[in-house]
Formats: C-alpha cells, structure tokens, sequence
C-alpha cells in the first residue's frame, strides 16, 4: 500500500478500513446544526431605506449613489437631455404596429405561439405532486 493510500485510510475497529471522508461522517466531527440558529436567519429580513423627502424626490435620481459616501445625480432641466431620450417606446409594441417583412414581427408571433401553447398544456398535463 502506498502512503498516500495510508493517509487517507483510517481504521475503525478491528481490520475494517473506511475512506477519511467517511470516517469523519460516522464520528461527527462537523457540527451539528443548529435549528433555533436557522429560524432566527430565516426570519432577518432586510428592510431598504425609502425616501419620503418630495422635494429630494423632484430634484435627484434617487438611489443612482452606489457609494457610501457622496450623493445621488441631481436631475437637469429636459433641455440638457438628448430629444431622442422622449421618443424611447415603453410598452410592448403591438402587432399591428410591426410590418410583417421584419425579423421582430415573427420573434413576436413566435413568442405570442409559444405563450399560447404553454397556457393549454396546463389544462392538458396531470399535476404530480
């Protein structure tokens, strides 16, 4: 036997040899866990300071300082800002407003199929619990 075989072999009892990573399993050597420590983790939660101040609302991107020190970016009158920044879309584009010859149109149809399909093989599949 090799010695790097010995020193990962250790022996319980008469002739038995068992790995060291049992060994340590069968004689506790972790330490066991503590369930009043689980439930007192469980029940922390962290509570995320709101700003109230309306006149700190109006005038600063609140929340833009990722610092411990310093504060957050004052906003600009619109006229400092680029015109395209007002025409940004924030909805979802419809259908109808997506020319049928683009690339985005069919990515859209696609996903509307999909969404489709999944929402009636939830009503088709038995539920295994």
């Amino acid at each position: 036997m090799s010695l790097l075989t010995v020193l990962r072999l250790s022996r319980i009892g008469g002739n038995v040899v068992v790995p060291a990573q049992y060994a340590i399993q069968t004689k506790n050597y972790a330490a066991p866990i503590d369930k009043r420590k689980q439930r007192v983790m469980k029940s922390q939660k962290i509570h995320l300071p709101v700003e109230k101040d309306v006149n700190k609302l109006i005038n600063y991107c609140c929340g833009s300082n990722i610092y411990k020190e310093g504060e957050d970016i004052k906003l600009k009158p619109d006229s400092e800002y680029p015109e395209w920044l007002w025409n940004i879309r924030t909805e979802p584009p419809k259908l109808s407003d997506l020319d049928p010859n683009t690339k985005q149109y069919w990515r859209y149809i696609r996903k509307r199929a999909l969404l489709r399909k999944n929402q009636m093989l939830k009503f088709i599949r038995p539920k295994y619990h």
